[in-house]
């Protein structure tokens, strides 16, 4: 995305709409804010998003013909997401200088009608104001997992779409000014080997139905709370190839803004939350890609808007940080029912940055469980022998894949017998990890007091199957370490 529009429009034409974007405002009565591509006029319960005439090497809207597709498709794309928020497509007539919405007269432009949202509602400003909470954060994630869930599968060869790869060394050259020539040589280093280690990966999530209409533009700032729920807005209409991608690069994208934004705690939540609905863990082997790649993005994008300032700088730390991981961790809880293992790992993964998997999930997911279902409705055991075997083995392949993309791991399981603690030790040696347990307890009687508390909650853990995990509890060896969260 270069700076400047590949086939320049003359600078009369863009004066000319600029004049009328400013005649219209004035009969409105509305504040103009401007972008490098277009111009939104504020009034008290609306807004009226007008497309610049330009061209650039990603974008074009330098004919009324095109100005007008991509104001409908703008529509069409966020009505996926905020549907109360775009209204529709305005006309605008009459002649240059006295402009209406709607009026009599010829078409002169068009722009995208938006209902106006509260000032301080975009989750940047919210952040920023320290008035994001982690429901937000929680929404979010649950927002964006309906929103996959719903969006169109590409049904294109899986050749057919722009690589991951290609779309990063683009936004890196875009970037450019934001590093060091060192640093360039080293992002394009580390880009152009992931991108010949995870091409089958992508392939194969293509392949897969991973590829869908998103997006493609999700950072903090595209995302407002609308009647107390969170909603994505300002969609990309203008390149399909850059909104039909890998739903972990639509992800990605709020997770690395939350780190950028120096709430790490938030990323890490938002992702885990994201990874428990959607059952997406296998993803975490592209996720360190996309999340370079959408700080490359936002590098680029403020480059672009705001040479001199800072903000360039920050997305190029953050993109150089996350292609700089340390060795790994390998965490384990342990403990009984109800002792409290999923409240602390949950401390932990936001403190360490992990990715966590959870027994009581995916023990309900591998017999097509959601979270909440209850598998006594179903006359399923989900607690056999054979079933906790089945679980460990499928928590045990998902923490290999989070290890060997350079993630820190928890497993949120009970871990009662010493065989089973061995088991998670040698798989923390196979990857090149460090291994340490969290150790969960309480009480008897609290155990049993929270267990017959729980309502909304994945574990369906009675006070039979408590005394029955009792009777196979192995206390710990004395070599085994454990990890305090005081430390």
């Amino acid at each position: 995305m270069p700076a400047e529009p590949v086939v320049p429009i003359p600078p009369g034409q863009l004066a000319e709409r600029a004049a009328l974007v400013h005649a219209l405002a004035q009969g409105l009565g509305a504040q103009v804010l401007e972008t490098h591509i277009s111009w939104i006029l504020l009034t008290p319960a609306f807004a009226f998003k007008v497309k610049k005439p330009v061209r650039f090497a990603f974008l074009d809207y330098a004919t009324l013909q095109k100005r007008r597709h991509f104001c409908h498709e703008e529509v069409r794309v966020n009505r996926r997401t905020a549907p109360s928020l775009y209204l529709g497509v305005a006309r605008i007539t009459g002649d240059a200088s006295s402009p209406e919405i709607d009026g009599p007269g010829p078409v002169i432009d068009y722009a995208v009608r938006m209902r106006r949202f509260a000032d301080g509602a975009l989750f940047s400003e919210r952040l920023a104001a320290g008035a994001l909470s982690v429901r937000d954060v929680d929404s979010l994630a649950a927002m964006l997992t309906a929103a996959h869930a719903a969006a169109p599968v590409s049904r294109r060869a899986p050749g057919a779409h722009a690589s991951p790869f290609s779309r990063g060394l683009a936004a890196l050259d875009g970037a450019r000014p934001a590093f060091s020539a060192a640093e360039c040589d080293e992002l394009r280093a580390w880009l152009e080997a992931g991108g010949r280690k995870l091409w089958p990966q992508w392939i194969a999530r293509r392949r897969s139905g991973h590829v869908r209409e998103c997006h493609g533009d999700l950072h903090l700032g595209n995302i407002i709370d609308l009647d107390g729920q969170p909603a994505a807005f300002d969609a990309i209409d203008f390149d399909p190839a850059l909104r039909w991608i890998d739903i972990a690069e639509d992800a990605a994208f709020p997770a690395m803004d939350f780190a950028a934004q120096g709430r790490p705690d938030f990323a890490w939540r938002f992702i885990n939350a994201w990874l428990d609905a959607t059952g997406e863990h296998e993803a975490a082997g592209v996720l360190r890609y996309a999340l370079v790649y959408r700080a490359l993005v936002r590098a680029q994008a403020e480059q672009m808007r705001a040479p001199s300032g800072d903000a360039a700088a920050r997305y190029a730390r953050e993109a150089l940080a996350w292609s700089r991981p340390v060795p790994p961790c390998l965490v384990i809880t342990h403990g009984l029912p109800g002792s409290g293992k999923t409240f602390q790992s949950q401390r932990l993964l936001e403190r360490l940055g992990a990715i966590r998997v959870r027994s009581d999930v995916e023990r309900k997911r591998l017999f097509g469980l959601g979270a909440l279902e209850s598998s006594r409705a179903r006359g399923l055991d989900i607690y056999s022998r054979e079933a906790t075997a089945s679980t460990y083995a499928r928590l045990f392949a998902l923490a290999q894949i989070a290890l060997a993309a350079g993630f820190n791991a928890v497993i949120d399981a009970a871990f009662l017998r010493r065989s089973e603690r061995d088991a998670a030790h040698d798989l923390a040696r196979a990857c090149g990890a460090r291994f340490e347990i969290l150790v969960c307890q309480a009480p008897d009687e609290i155990l049993q007091q929270r267990i017959a508390a729980r309502t909304s909650d994945a574990s369906e853990a009675d006070a039979a199957v408590l005394r029955q995990l009792r009777g196979v509890a192995e206390p710990l060896g004395a070599d085994e370490k454990i990890l305090s969260l005081d430390d």
